[in-house]
Parts: C-alpha cells; structure tokens; sequence
C-alpha cells in the first residue's frame, strides 16, 4: 500500500518565504550594482606600519598632497588623540587623489562628507581610497569612532579648488 503524500505550507508562511527570497534577490541585486556600476571600493588595510613611528616617518608627507602625475595626487592622513594631521588639505578641481590614512594611538574613523569615503582607521594599518574631484567646494572629514572625550572636535577639510 502506497500513498502519495505531499507537503502542505500554510499560506501566510508560504507568502513569508516568498518575500525573504525577494528581499535577497533585491539585496543581491543592490551589492553587484553598487560593486560593478557605481564602482563603490570596499576599504582595504594597504599596508602595516609601527603606529610609534608614523609621526616621524609620515612627517613629510602630510604637509601637502603629493603630486605623482598630472592631475594625480597622494594624500596621508595621520589620526591621533582629537586630530588629523594635517587639518586642512587643498587640491584642484579634476583631481584624483589617493588618500593612506593611519592612526598613531586608538581606534578612528575617517568619514570625506558628500562622498563614499568612509574608513576604520586602526593603529599599525593603512587604509587607502582614491576619490576624483570634478567639482571645487568644500568637504568636511570627521572621526566617526569615538575616541575619548574631545572625540567631537577631531575634524579637518579638503578644499576643491579652480586653477
């Protein structure tokens, strides 16, 4: 004696499963457009450095944006207690700029507003992001991990200029 038994999903969890699988689909979706299309980079630690020598090594380089080809400029960002040195950085409209941001003590955060540049910055690594600049303006950067209790006067700017 055989009998055929089939498997019976209430339709309220039927309906349920359907819309998880939407939502994956939909986010899978969203991650290969933003991955591909927008050509949005997943911050990387670049390289390692001893977090008690990047004051002196680093000395020189965060004078100034580096030019390393026309209209190409490196720029390195030191975070330490309640700063970012340098606070101020300037470069011309067109600009692709590549930016190596460390810490020297704790845990830091680098957020460039009005853009996708938002990095964990953590003592003895070097997170990079290159960013183009087609429009001149001012853009704010601030610590977004909280650092101790000046923590909210950790600010600097990145100044767009035209020629």
């Amino acid at each position: 004696m055989t009998s055929k038994e089939t498997l019976h999903i209430d339709p309220y969890e039927k309906t349920w499963i359907l819309i998880t699988a939407a939502v994956l689909v939909i986010f899978a979706v969203a991650v290969f457009v933003a991955g591909f299309a927008m050509g949005i980079q997943v911050p990387a630690p670049q390289q390692r450095v001893d977090p008690q020598l990047v004051a002196t090594e680093w000395a020189d380089r965060t004078v100034a944006p580096r030019q390393i080809a026309p209209g190409k400029y490196e720029v390195y960002i030191i975070a330490r207690a309640w700063m970012f040195i340098p606070n101020e950085i300037r470069v011309p409209v067109g600009s692709e700029v590549t930016f190596y941001i460390t810490a020297i003590d704790y845990q830091h955060g680098f957020l460039l507003e009005g853009t996708n540049l938002n990095v964990q910055v953590i003592p003895g690594h070097v997170s990079s992001m290159t960013l183009t600049f087609d429009t001149p303006g001012e853009f704010s950067y601030i610590c977004t991990e909280y650092c101790g209790t000046a923590h909210m006067t950790m600010a600097g700017k990145l100044i767009v200029e035209t020629p």
